[in-house]
């Protein structure tokens, strides 16, 4: 892992988002101390905790799979913990009563970990953090063993109560779903680095690199190679297939210079009606998505095959021969050979 440099606010809810690997987990491990760092210091409250033992570092960890013990009722699993801290017995009960109401497992409590469902049983994970009271809460990611529609719920259950406790949350994963819907911030990494890290809305309208704009969004941003010409002072990128794109804002230094284009499926729509500056991109239906009341159509062009979001009502068929207009106003330009933006 290359050198981080991190910090979080008081009750933030912190997402690390990055693919498989790329080192968001490890990093959750070292504030947890279950993974020690090779040089810096690890503050929690403003302390340096890298000697301090992960019990005694006021944080509490939801894993993946969720950690729960076999042979004890949810009653008893919530209780563990809290007997482990030497917390007053008769303040047991109280704790496990509230982190029952809140989840609203309270019928859960004689049950054992086998006769739950996996949504009980991530409830039951997140409630008995919870009891521990702990400065920070740290999610290992949490949903990604629930099925979709279980997904969604619960990621509305998790920002309540975050907006109910006020904790400081660092919430671990892979999907960017689940980071836009529930983070104050992201922090995308890849590699070991840190690339970008922003509010949701940052992260989405201004990409550092070709990597987040890609990671960020779905159906995911397009990509056109191209050669940037400077023209005046705007200038435009020409595509392969003889595409010509005109920008609509200063061009950058360098004329004949490789660059990626990216747009977005929404910023790609069937004709020109006066929203910014469209450019047409004569294309070919090749496959139609429905997905309610939007389609996801992919179309091919001189320029390559790529993908645009619009309304169901539109009708576009496969094998349909139809002009397409790009925002230019929302494109982005990256360097082909280093990535980042221009």
């Amino acid at each position: 892992m290359d050198g981080v440099d991190l910090a979080t606010t008081e009750g933030e809810f912190l997402v690390l988002l990055g693919p498989s690997g790329c080192g968001k987990t490890t990093l959750l491990r070292m504030v947890a101390g279950l993974e020690l760092q090779t040089s810096g210091d690890v503050l929690i409250g403003g302390r340096v905790v890298n000697q301090v033992p992960p019990r005694a570092r006021k944080i509490a960890m939801v894993f993946q799979s969720y950690a729960l013990y076999p042979h004890m009722t949810v009653a008893k699993n919530i209780a563990f913990p809290l007997k482990a801290q030497g917390v007053d017995r008769k303040l047991i009960p109280e704790r496990i009563h509230r982190a029952a109401s809140m989840f609203g497992i309270e019928r859960l409590l004689d049950r054992k970990p086998r006769q739950l469902s996996g949504g009980e049983r991530q409830r039951v994970a997140v409630g008995a953090a919870l009891c521990r009271q702990a400065g920070v809460l740290l999610f290992d990611e949490p949903l990604s063993n629930l099925d979709a529609k279980l997904r969604v719920h619960m990621r509305t259950e998790l920002k309540r109560l975050h907006q109910a406790v006020k904790s400081t949350m660092v919430y671990v994963t892979h999907d960017q779903v689940e980071a836009m819907t529930m983070g104050d911030r992201i922090v995308i990494m890849n590699f070991g680095a840190i690339l970008q890290v922003g509010t949701p809305l940052e992260a989405y309208d201004k990409p550092v690199n070709r990597f987040v704009a890609g990671f960020i969004g779905t159906p995911p941003m397009n990509f056109f190679k191209g050669t940037l010409t400077k023209n005046g002072e705007r200038g435009s990128v020409e595509l392969e297939g003889g595409v010509e794109l005109p920008l609509t804002r200063p061009a950058p230094q360098g004329s004949n210079r490789p660059v990626t284009v990216g747009i977005r499926p929404e910023h790609i729509h069937l004709s020109a009606d006066g929203r910014g500056n469209h450019h047409r991109v004569p294309a070919t239906i090749d496959i139609v998505e429905p997905l309610g009341r939007d389609v996801i159509v992919s179309a091919r062009s001189p320029a390559g095959i790529f993908q645009m979001q619009t309304e169901i009502y539109a009708g576009v068929r496969p094998s349909d021969h139809v002009d397409l207009w790009f925002d230019m106003d929302r494109a982005y330009l990256f360097d082909r050979e280093t990535e980042w933006a221009i």
